[in-house]
């Protein structure tokens, strides 16, 4: 079992709190994401699990074992840095293979587990190459072949992908995917960026000033996040915000966005949102979960195209309502143009209704929608 928990940890630099009171629980053979803006704290959290930094407060423990204090030799542990750490003067063989020499593990285990690494990666052709002799794309897999060959329980990545152009880094998300599935190592992988952490992750720890803000499944944190930090980070583009008011009018609740434009919330989010009554909130939803449409409707709100954006696949639209700046993603064939008017229409079930106070999402009633 190669499990990882986090129990309360606390490190700080000076005035500077970087994990503040974090705790996380990793089950064994989980590929699990710390995603988080630079400064967020997620590496920080990666090099105590490591054992490259020492928490000032709380317990790190790595299949049932406390290893708080260990040094990172101790701790079965394999890491891939941002920055690859791969050694110019040896060949890729030697690299792979430097920390099983380091172990003093035999001649033939070693030859076999570096070629078996090697193939995973693709690499095999290159283990008499120097890293000089590499591209970018292949001193990664390098950095890769050696952590596993090191038959590790747990597998650390901090950025491994960062330094690579965008065609390279998707083609290298598909094969890290791929290459973790096999080898079932218990996995915690850094980033930035919200595309890997969506597309690769069996769970997501959204990070933000030293804390965890929401630990779940990919399509959770994307469909349902825990609060306006987390909706504004995830998503390409991210969630828009709309300045709403709510307002009971003949014992139903309904939400004014623009100027006077009435949602009627779902039956489960009517009796949260009655709380609200006559105060303000804000009205979460996310580009693609708008309707456009190029006719008036009743339940569509009429506005002003300021920006059209085609990308290919869709067409993202800037529109105004209110004070408020938002993007709408239509399909391709949409006929929209700068300046002229298109009506949006706001399927209920998909707005996100947030404090606007403390910035958490208003959660309906779970019970109440699985009856439903």
């Amino acid at each position: 079992m190669a499990d990882i928990q986090v129990i309360d940890a606390v490190k700080t630099f000076g005035k500077v709190v970087a994990v503040n009171h974090v705790s996380l629980d990793v089950h064994d053979q989980e590929f699990v994401v710390l995603l988080g803006p630079s400064g967020c704290g997620k590496t920080t959290l990666l090099r105590a699990i490591a054992g490259l930094g020492v928490v000032d407060s709380g317990q790190i423990l790595i299949g049932g074992r406390d290893v708080t204090y260990l040094p990172p030799k101790e701790r079965g542990i394999s890491m891939v840095f941002q920055s690859y750490a791969i050694f110019p003067h040896m060949n890729v063989f030697d690299n792979i293979a430097f920390g099983l020499k380091m172990q003093r593990t035999p001649k033939d285990e070693i030859r076999q587990r570096v070629q078996q690494a090697a193939e995973l990666l693709h690499i095999e052709d290159f283990l008499d190459r120097y890293p000089s002799q590499l591209s970018g794309g292949q001193r990664q897999r390098v950095a890769v072949a050696r952590a596993i060959a090191y038959h590790a329980g747990v597998l650390l990545m901090d950025e491994p992908l960062s330094n690579l152009d965008a065609l390279l880094r998707l083609e290298m998300r598909a094969e890290l995917k791929r290459l973790l599935s096999e080898i079932k190592a218990t996995t915690i992988y850094v980033t930035h960026d919200q595309v890997e952490a969506l597309s690769m992750g069996d769970r997501i720890a959204v990070m933000n000033k030293g804390r965890i803000l929401q630990f779940d499944a990919p399509t959770v944190v994307y469909d349902m996040p825990a609060d306006r930090f987390v909706a504004g980070f995830i998503g390409t583009p991210p969630m828009n915000f709309l300045e709403g008011q709510v307002r009971r009018e003949n014992g139903h609740i309904k939400v004014y966005i623009g100027e006077n434009f009435a949602v009627e919330p779902i039956p489960e989010m009517a009796e949260t949102l009655a709380a609200y009554d006559g105060k303000p909130i804000v009205v979460g939803i996310r580009a693609e979960n708008m309707e456009a449409l190029s006719q008036p409707a009743d339940d569509a709100l009429r506005v002003t195209v300021l920006v059209v954006e085609p990308l290919g696949s869709q067409n993202l639209l800037t529109i105004q309502i209110g004070s408020d700046i938002i993007k709408v993603s239509t399909h391709p064939d949409f006929p929209a143009r700068m300046n002229e008017d298109i009506w949006i229409r706001f399927p209920s079930d998909k707005i996100r209704w947030i404090d606007r106070d403390s910035g958490k999402t208003l959660i309906p009633d779970l019970e109440k929608l699985t009856a439903s």
